[in-house]
């Protein structure tokens, strides 16, 4: 009895301990919130709920407070492991916080850990469906870590079938053990496997595809029968991973120019270390002797074409924009463009469907043999990237402007089987597009000739050194590439007698993105925005000269003697500011608007010295422009005051993004941006219209979730993959999107800049169906209003944005005649619709 009581008064004292301990932690931790020392509150914080799990419940919210804060002091240190190491904690004691796993998310995203972002994004989202930070985290990661075209290729039917054939023939044929490197959602393998395979691996680099991988191998019940690693081929060792080496390799990595997902290195490597022997040409023994790959081989076409979309993203068509003109030394070029000669290995192509490409196409010459490869042959493939380059002379069956060289390619699975990407069929695949730029003259005519250097140097198919033959009076008269400080400029600038260091700057060469450079193009948005900023700061400048005129009147009157020989006093000049994302020249657009400051946040040098040059050859005063990233301490606060007595007389913000969607923060930038505003001044745009429509479209239903287990053959790959679907489709063009419209256009959303009290962030619209059919999404658009009057549409032909869709989980059966109610909220510049029913 006496050990009894004793234990019981140590318990008693332990638990007075613990409760003291606890409650003066609790104090310590509230304390040092006060005086903003959050590395020392969260570990008391940590303290208190290892003590004492019951108080969670009590102090979480406050707990999250100092999380966040200390994190966003770790993260300014750099202090990353120490960190990660809080959030790890953190979810040992709230692991079904959805909070602190998208807060998690959010800081390995800006990080670049997209795929590990990912997980705990979804996991949110799984934890609180409602949650809109998460859902809406989760929808811009998911296009990252499992890209668009994952759904339209497991929604093309005719490729797997033919996948599935070639692979059918190869087993049965004897090929037994079967690798499938690049697996994505496991469909080939599991394509191996069912055809009788005895022994199947595959390898995926993607974590998240990874993941997914196994979930499907696991739901069609072939976990075990097929071994999956998380690795890139490259590292693959036999016996390490596979016991030995195998009969078959299958794979589709490759993308609309074949080459660009590295699989010739693969299958050089798959030769060399993990694939049997290729079967010799004269060789009779079973194919279980020998290796092989599917693909066997592919053809590469190409055709020059002429087509005004391609051209206006990649080549500056005009001279003056708005009244400022553009010197003919500055040469604006995309990131495709590789001059001759270059060692830069960027991607020379862009990619277009060119059956939906707005405007569409017309084809110059016939289509043409690029160049031919044998995946089955190992020595060429060694050989592939050091080929020399070789030229080809292509005929012009058809007068216009050379645009591009469009590039698709026939994928020869096996003997029988083959896949086309050519832009004629109806195919999963995009095109390569690979833009001409450079040329003094792209006209062509009938009669003439292209010429082109193809070359394969780092494995990118390559068209260099193009130049255009002409036929003119019985000669033939060569058209070259406008190289930097070509011969002829060389003489003309020594025919001028300019100085050497005159001759290295004749031409200077500014690369933008396609956007960009559709921008520079977009004529009717630089001439709304001239009149709106002509508007703003004329009225505004009559009121500095009044008010200048009001002091030196009523000087004059007090001082009329020792004022008369004066000048009168000249007006501060007014502050502009464009914080726009990337190339802008609407600051050099508002200093033909007398005396005026412009500030422009172009942070790559080149950009500014291309804004130098046109300033320039504008005659615009030297002081004028100025680079506004090059006035502030901390980047990360652009929005602050030109000078601390001065203030801005117009902020130009980025509203919307290319891709169709709402920039992130704008209402946090706007409403900074009105503190910083003169009386008078404006934000442009002043507000913005969203517009959209109900319509019918299966396209948009196959390009975001897979329909089901038909499209893959009876296999269960939809609900897996369908995970990563996101309810928004961006860049979409819906002067070429097949759709049926079932209503009109209706306003969905008004969002205000400079009057933020008009704003809802909740609306519902009655649309009245004007046709019968099924609604599976509802197209949106924007009207960016400068000023009431003046407005841009984002979805005009000249629009540089493209425009977006939500997209419908099912599709609503609807007859004329019905009305439907849509639920409009918007939320941190998220925009979400859904349809009552």
């Amino acid at each position: 009895m006496p050990n009894s009581r004793s234990r019981h008064r140590r318990k008693v004292g332990q638990e007075a301990g613990r409760r003291e301990l606890v409650s003066s932690s609790l104090q310590s931790a509230q304390h040092c919130l006060e005086n903003q020392d959050f590395g020392t509150a969260y570990a008391h914080y940590l303290l208190v709920l290892n003590l004492a799990p019951e108080l969670k419940k009590d102090v979480k919210e406050t707990f999250q407070f100092t999380l966040f804060r200390w994190a966003e002091q770790l993260d300014s240190l750099a202090r990353i492991q120490d960190l990660f190491d809080c959030y790890e904690h953190a979810l040992e004691l709230f692991p079904s916080d959805e909070v602190i796993c998208n807060s998690m998310g959010e800081h390995l995203f800006r990080m670049g850990f997209r795929d590990e972002a990912a997980a705990y994004f979804h996991k949110a989202v799984k934890l609180n469906p409602n949650f809109p930070d998460a859902k809406e985290n989760f929808y811009r990661v998911a296009n990252w870590v499992v890209e668009r075209w994952h759904f339209i290729m497991l929604n093309d039917v005719k490729r797997n079938l033919l996948y599935q054939k070639a692979i059918q023939n190869a087993v049965n044929s004897g090929c037994t053990s079967v690798l499938d490197i690049g697996t994505g959602t496991g469909i080939l393998s599991m394509f191996a496997k069912t055809a009788g395979a005895s022994s199947v691996y595959a390898c995926e680099l993607s974590k998240t595809m990874y993941e997914l991988a196994c979930e499907v191998l696991v739901a069609n019940g072939l976990d075990r029968e097929i071994r999956l690693f998380h690795m890139k081929s490259l590292d693959l060792e036999i016996p390490k991973h596979i016991p030995e080496r195998v009969s078959l390799v299958v794979t589709e990595t490759v993308d609309s120019g074949l080459f660009g997902e590295g699989i010739v290195e693969s299958l050089i490597h798959a030769w060399e270390h993990l694939l049997l022997p290729p079967k010799p040409n004269d060789g009779e023994a079973g194919a279980k002797n020998y290796g092989r790959v599917i693909p066997a081989g592919a053809t590469i076409w190409g055709m020059a074409v002429e087509c005004k979309e391609i051209s206006r993203h990649h080549r500056v068509g005009v001279k003056e924009i708005a009244g400022v003109h553009l010197p003919e030394v500055l040469e604006f070029h995309s990131p495709t463009y590789t001059p001759v000669n270059s060692d830069e290995t960027v991607e020379p192509y862009t990619t277009e469907k060119l059956s939906r490409v707005p405007g569409g196409y017309k084809p110059l010459t016939d289509h043409f043999q690029v160049l031919t490869v044998d995946f089955n042959n190992p020595q060429e493939l060694k050989s592939f990237a050091t080929r020399k380059p070789s030229k080809i002379n292509i005929p012009i069956i058809k007068g216009g402007i050379l645009d591009a060289i469009v590039v698709w390619f026939t994928l020869q699975l096996d003997e029988e089987h083959t896949l086309s990407t050519s832009p004629s069929e109806e195919t999963c695949w995009e095109q390569a597009v690979y833009p001409v730029q450079g040329l003094l003259d792209y006209s062509v005519k009938a009669g003439d000739s292209v010429i082109m250097e193809i070359s394969c140097p780092d494995c990118y198919l390559r068209f260099q050194d193009i130049s255009l033959v002409t036929s003119d009076k019985g000669m033939d008269v060569e058209r070259h590439f406008r190289e930097k400080n070509s011969e002829a400029e060389l003489c003309s600038a020594l025919a001028s007698l300019q100085t050497a260091s005159k001759l290295e700057s004749i031409r200077q060469e500014c690369v933008l993105e396609s956007t960009e450079i559709a921008l520079l193009n977009n004529l009717p948005y630089h001439e709304c925005f001239k009149t709106a900023i002509s508007k703003v700061l004329s009225t505004l400048s009559l009121r500095e000269q009044s008010q200048c005129m009001d002091v030196d009147s009523h000087s004059s009157e007090l001082h009329l003697e020792k004022n008369q020989n004066k000048t009168p006093p000249t007006p501060d000049p007014l502050y502009v500011l464009d914080v726009s994302e990337g190339f802008s020249i609407l600051p050099l657009i508002a200093c033909k608007f007398g005396p005026v400051k412009v500030y422009t946040s172009v942070e790559k040098e080149q950009h500014q010295k291309a804004l130098v040059l046109i300033s320039d050859a504008n005659a615009f005063p030297k002081e004028t422009l100025e680079f506004w990233l090059g006035h502030l301490q901390d980047e990360n606060m652009v929005l602050q005051r030109p000078k601390s007595d001065k203030l801005w007389s117009i902020i130009i913000l980025d509203v919307i993004e290319t891709s169709g969607l709402i920039q992130q923060d704008v209402m946090e930038k706007a409403a900074i941006s009105r503190c910083l505003l003169h009386s008078g001044g404006k934000i442009f745009p002043q507000h913005v219209k969203m517009y959209g429509m109900l319509v019918e479209s299966q396209s948009l239903l196959l390009e975001t979730a897979v329909q089901g287990k038909d499209p893959t053959l009876g296999f269960n790959i939809a609900p897996f993959i369908n995970q990563f679907k996101v309810p928004v489709r961006v860049f979409l063009d819906l002067s070429t999107l097949p759709y049926v419209p079932l209503s009109k256009s209706v306003e969905l959303l008004r969002v205000d800049l400079m009057n933020p009290y008009l704003n809802n962030s909740q609306r519902e619209v009655k649309v009245q169906i004007c046709k019968s059919g099924q609604v599976t999404g509802i197209p949106f658009w924007y009207h960016m209003h400068l000023e009431d009057d003046i407005y841009l549409d984002t979805s005009s032909k000249s629009s540089h944005w493209k425009q977006a869709a939500v997209v419908l989980d099912e599709p609503i059966p609807v007859q004329l005649g019905d009305e439907l109610v849509l639920s409009v909220q918007y939320h941190k510049s998220n925009v979400s619709i859904t349809v009552k029913l």
